[in-house]
């Protein structure tokens, strides 16, 4: 047999791990995204360049000069991106499976689905195209992986975003009161449903992953249930590892990096997983403590408010 190829590196670190951490640096910088799009930031125009334009100028509504100090098409659109994505700035809506969207935050799916694809290109087992693999096999674990993805992404970070912002509704209040649960924008029943339905989902689909590589213990499923819990101890009392500093933000950091590429791995070649493998990747989510502690800043007020010590506070 053909050894299998080295990933490929620069200056000694693999390209999937620089770009996994490209990636996690973009994720943290959205949270200082500014909730004023830049198109707002125009200036009126000045009384003396209206005068120097001629009568009909000077004649032009006053909604129309607004219009040009305020640019609503612009200012809308970016607003409605923001929400669709649960970043901050986002406009409010009355759209259901909008709001249930922004829940879910977007956002942050992105390192966690990158993680995936880093996983099975660690397993040694993905047939990439570029690697000389045929349409058919390519195709194939194209489609694994996007499903994988699925998991990883909208389904379990999903739950993780929407359970927090339950457990956070409180300081949400403060920080954030357009938020969808603070503003009332969704029932406490709805939102109860949406983390049971992302919940089960997300471990049904683990199960049936397992089932499709042929798994004699289901470790995909497995992984989904560690980090579910995670996710519950870290947002909900009493443990609430949010409110433990160091603790907490690692736990989260390591959710967003370990997690994904060991169920990445997992999946396409679950002999391919060793302790070797484990301990790098923990030490790698070392990284991803730094996100969360960059993320916590935006949280400050509302957690110095009701006594939350975050690392910041």
């Amino acid at each position: 047999q053909n050894p299998r190829p080295r990933p490929r590196t620069m200056a000694g670190v693999s390209l999937p791990s620089f770009a996994l951490t490209l990636v996690l640096f973009a994720h943290a910088c959205s949270a200082f995204l500014p909730a004023t799009p830049l198109g707002s930031m125009r200036h009126a125009p000045s009384l003396k360049s209206a005068s120097t334009r001629g009568p009909m100028a000077a004649r032009r509504p006053l909604s129309a000069l607004r219009m040009q100090a305020n640019p609503e098409t612009e200012e809308t659109a970016g607003s409605g991106l923001r929400q669709l994505l649960g970043v901050r700035g986002g406009s409010r809506t009355e759209n259901k499976w909008a709001i249930r969207l922004q829940l879910t935050k977007p956002v942050t799916w992105v390192p966690l689905i990158w993680g995936v694809a880093c996983g099975a290109a660690a397993s040694g087992k993905y047939h990439a195209i570029w690697d000389g693999a045929s349409f058919s096999d390519w195709s194939s674990d194209f489609g694994k992986a996007l499903v994988c993805m699925v998991l990883a992404g909208p389904l379990l970070t999903g739950y993780t975003q929407t359970i927090n912002d339950w457990y956070d509704r409180e300081i949400d209040a403060i920080n954030e009161p357009d938020r969808p649960i603070p503003s009332g924008a969704i029932s406490e029943n709805e939102v109860i449903a949406q983390i049971w339905a992302l919940l089960l989902g997300g471990l049904g689909l683990a199960y049936g992953l397992d089932v499709w590589a042929g798994h004699d213990f289901p470790s995909v499923l497995a992984l989904s249930v560690g980090g579910s819990f995670v996710s519950y101890i870290y947002s909900a009392p009493p443990l609430k590892l949010k409110q433990s500093g160091w603790i907490g933000n690692y736990a989260l950091g390591s959710s967003y990096i370990s997690l994904p590429w060991w169920c990445g791995q997992c999946f396409f070649n679950v002999d391919s997983f060793n302790p070797q493998v484990a301990v790098l990747t923990l030490l790698y989510s070392l990284a991803g403590l730094g996100i969360a502690i960059v993320n916590d800043f935006k949280s400050i007020e509302g957690d110095r408010e009701m006594g939350l010590m975050s690392l910041p506070v």
